[in-house]
C-alpha cells in the first residue's frame, strides 16, 4: 500500500510569512497616505497585519482596497516595498502611561498622529528634518495633552482642532519663512490640551549652544 501524498491547503490558509505581513503593512500605510482609510483604522489593521497566521487573514485587510493597487501588484495590492512609501510612511505616536517625545534631528513624514494617553506626547520640530512642504498633524489630547514646538520662520494652522476640555492655546506667530513647513493641525484637545508654541527662551539658547557645537566641528 502506497501512502498518498497530502493535499495542499487552499490559499487562504497557507501559512503568511514575515514578507507577506510586511507587504500588507506598506499598502496599509499607503492607503492611510492616500485617505482611503483613516488613521485609528490603521492602527487597528496593523495589529491585526502583524499577528496574522495566515493569507487569508491577511488578505481581508485589503479587500477593500483592491481598487487601489499599484500597477505589477501582487496578492496584497501593493508593488513591493516601494521607496517613497517606505521614506513617507505616515507616524502614529501614543503617549500610553509613560508618555512620548520626538526631539532632535528626527526625519518628519508628510503625516503624524499624536495620541496623548496618560503619559502626554511631545513633538519637538526645531531640529528635525522636515521638506518644503505642508506637514498634517492629527493631535488627541487625551488625558495628558499634546505639545508642539515649531521653529521661530514656521507657521502653524489650527482652527481644526476640537478644542474639548483641555484646550487649544496657539502661542504661534503666523510669519511663515519662504521654504519652510506649514503644520496643519487637526484633532481633539480632550482632557489635557493640545499646546503648540515655538521654542521658550531656555530652549532657544539650548539650540543656539548646540548649533555651535556642530559648527565648530
Amino acid at each position: 500500500m502506497t501512502a498518498g501524498f497530502p493535499e495542499t491547503a487552499p490559499w487562504g490558509e497557507q501559512r503568511a510569512s514575515h514578507t507577506d505581513r510586511e507587504t500588507v503593512v506598506q499598502r496599509l500605510q499607503q492607503a492611510a497616505v492616500e485617505g482611503r482609510i483613516d488613521f485609528h483604522e490603521l492602527d487597528e489593521r496593523l495589529e491585526q497585519a502583524l499577528n496574522a497566521k495566515t493569507h487569508g487573514e491577511l488578505a481581508v485587510l485589503t479587500a477593500d482596497l483592491q481598487g487601489a493597487a499599484l500597477r505589477g501588484a501582487g496578492p496584497w495590492g501593493t508593488a513591493g516595498a516601494g521607496r517613497e512609501l517606505v521614506e513617507d510612511r505616515p507616524l502614529v505616536l501614543k503617549g500610553g502611561m509613560h508618555g512620548v517625545a520626538r526631539k532632535g534631528g528626527w526625519k518628519v513624514p508628510s503625516r503624524v498622529t499624536a495620541h496623548g494617553g496618560m503619559g502626554g506626547v511631545v513633538l519637538d520640530f526645531t531640529r528635525a528634518e522636515c521638506p518644503p512642504r505642508a506637514v498634517d498633524l492629527e493631535v488627541h489630547g487625551q488625558m495628558a495633552g499634546v505639545v508642539v514646538v515649531i521653529p521661530d520662520d514656521w507657521a502653524a494652522e489650527t482652527s481644526g482642532i476640537e478644542p474639548g476640555l483641555g484646550g487649544v492655546k496657539d502661542r504661534t506667530t503666523p510669519d511663515r519663512a519662504p521654504d519652510t513647513p506649514l503644520l496643519r493641525i487637526t484633532g481633539t484637545g480632550g482632557m489635557g490640551g493640545v499646546v503648540v508654541r515655538h521654542p521658550k527662551e531656555r530652549e532657544r539658547r539650548r539650540l543656539e549652544r548646540e548649533s555651535k557645537a556642530l559648527t565648530s566641528r
